[in-house]
């Protein structure tokens, strides 16, 4: 049933291949019915390797298994009366029934909403009551914290159990054995391309999460995702580093991946990371393609990598961007680069590295197919090689399908993000001229200092490059003297070999004068245990810029 080796076709020719590519959206589309079950006519292709806690134990699922338990669960929905455009929170682990009620709620209509299963009863409360869900379905670790909104919550009428019975809560099980495997497609409202299918809310670093609300046409973007910066193919067992409830599940968990028709492993996996119980499951399950946060790049290589024989072909990060002596270090010990790529929850993969072109190491590379994307200033003209903007998408009459339909419910966000016929990601970066992006930061995040505008990542990649620095952070502070106005402060955790010391913090800052502009070295360094992080794992250096402030 694992997948077997495939020949991978390399393209060779970039610019023709951005220039020719064309989106094709039909009218009628729904990824369940048009993926899923098209896949499913082979009842042998494997789609879903799911790892248990110990990794010594896993269960598979054909594409053909996702059909049938989806249809069945279509008809659990149908049978309690949720219907097209009703709202579902789902808070669940990397588990099977992950991917069967998101198939069932996908191919009656019903919208999920995925939530992180780090979600506090005050988080629940804030989605339900914003997208006014009418359900909700989880497992017995999460009641008690549905249970005590629940009465805050007028709209919520129905609470799923996944795992275990709970008194006045539906079991998914018993359920399930309700209903016939086949679904009946005239109770079934057929899905336009264009009407709402996913609603994701941002993870927050800058302020209440935003609902971002995707249509039905959005796994078609996810195909530029899979083909061209995954580089996946048939034969792939594919592994992407995210908790379920992120959009990053959406990019390296389900969409792309299945529509080129590759098989996705996770592993439900509780309690704190464990790198080396992840690198003994890539070699025991024969993991060929590898997607994961800097985060997790960071603490694998900080584990004695020559025991491992994996069987990687390609490997990509995506998240926040990735540090350069992270990729170093992952080549000499693999000889396999990793290739950065950037995009949102708000959209699909938008810039990527491809494994067909030159690497330029810090850069998030060139444009994906059918993407449109330029860095341009707050009224959308373009800016010279070279020069910092705004990392925004041209729009125009071509509306690319991975593209947010909307903030729901938002009016405020939607102008920030949508003028001059351009989508604003936020992000600021400049291109070079050779057309590879180089990121900055988020707009909020860059730091004004003596003159100069400091992007963030660049500072923090320097300073991972110091033997001592395992994590770090950097932000504008305040000059305590007053001279400066701003000035560039790092928030660093130490590796188990180093102590702080004012020797070390002397030695950092001229490491970092070494390997970048003298002028945006940190002045000030503070060592932590640890950085403030959203429930998604990236850094609030909102937080640390309040905090400086003090």
């Amino acid at each position: 049933m694992l997948p077997t080796e495939c020949n991978v076709e390399k393209v060779m020719d970039y610019d023709t291949l951005y220039r020719d590519f064309k989106w094709e959206i039909p009218e009628y589309y729904n990824f369940a019915f048009d993926v899923v079950d098209k896949w499913a006519q082979d009842r042998t292709k494997l789609a879903l390797v799911s790892i248990h806690p110990d990794t010594e134990k896993s269960s598979y699922h054909t594409f053909f298994d996702l059909k049938r338990l989806s249809d069945r669960f279509a008809n659990v929905l149908l049978d309690m009366g949720i219907k097209k455009g009703d709202r579902v929170l789902v808070i669940l682990e990397s588990i099977p029934q992950w991917y069967v009620v998101l198939l069932g709620m996908f191919k009656i209509g019903a919208i999920p909403m995925p939530g992180t299963v780090l979600l506090t009863s005050k988080d629940i409360k804030y989605r339900v009551n914003r997208a006014e869900a009418s359900m909700v379905i989880t497992d017995v670790d999460h009641v008690g914290r549905v249970e005590r909104i629940a009465e805050d919550c007028p709209t919520l009428k129905h609470k799923m159990v996944v795992d275990k019975a709970v008194m006045d809560w539906l079991d998914y099980s018993d359920e399930m054995s309700k209903v016939e495997d086949d679904l009946d497609m005239s109770r079934v409202e057929r899905t336009r391309s264009i009407d709402p299918m996913l609603l994701y809310f941002t993870s927050g670093t800058t302020g209440p999460p935003k609902m971002v609300l995707h249509t039905h046409s959005y796994p078609i973007g996810h195909e530029v995702t899979a083909k061209f910066a995954l580089a996946l193919t048939s034969c792939d067992l594919h592994w992407t580093i995210s908790e379920t409830g992120w959009a990053k599940a959406a990019w390296g968990k389900l969409f792309g991946q299945m529509i080129v028709g590759a098989a996705v492993i996770q592993w439900d996996m509780p309690g704190k990371f464990d790198p080396n119980g992840l690198l003994k499951a890539m070699v025991r399950y024969g993991v060929t393609t590898f997607c994961a946060p800097p985060t997790v790049y960071r603490m694998l290589i900080q584990q004695d990598l020559t025991k491992y024989n994996l069987k990687l072909r390609h490997c990509m990060s995506a998240g926040e961007p990735l540090n350069p002596e992270v990729i170093k270090v992952w080549k000499e010990i693999f000889g396999l680069d990793i290739y950065d790529f950037f995009g949102q929850t708000e959209t699909v993969c938008v810039l990527s590295n491809y494994s067909f072109m030159p690497i330029k190491f810090g850069s998030v590379g060139k444009p994906t197919p059918g993407h449109d994307v330029r860095i341009v200033d707050d009224e959308g003209k373009e800016m010279p090689a070279g020069e910092e903007g705004n990392i925004a998408m041209y729009l125009g009459d071509n509306r690319p399908p991975g593209l947010l339909k909307e903030y729901w419910k938002d009016e405020e966000a939607m102008k920030k993000a949508f003028h001059h016929d351009f989508y604003f990601t936020g992000d600021r970066a400049y291109r070079d001229e050779d057309g590879y992006f180089w990121f900055v930061g988020r707009d909020d995040d860059v730091i004004k200092s003596s003159g100069y505008r400091i992007g963030p990542f660049e500072v923090e990649s320097a300073l991972m490059e110091h033997p001592s620095v395992a994590e770090c952070a950097v932000v504008g502070a305040p000059d305590p003297d007053g001279i400066r106005g701003i000035l560039v402060k790092a928030y660093i955790i130490l590796t188990k070999d180093y102590e702080p010391s004012p020797e070390l913090t002397k030695d950092i800052q001229d490491y970092v004068k070494k390997v970048t502009a003298p002028y945006k070295y940190p002045r000030m360094i503070e060592y932590v245990k640890e950085l403030p992080k959203t429930i998604s794992g990236k850094i609030k250096r909102k937080e640390l810029r309040e905090e400086s402030s003090k």
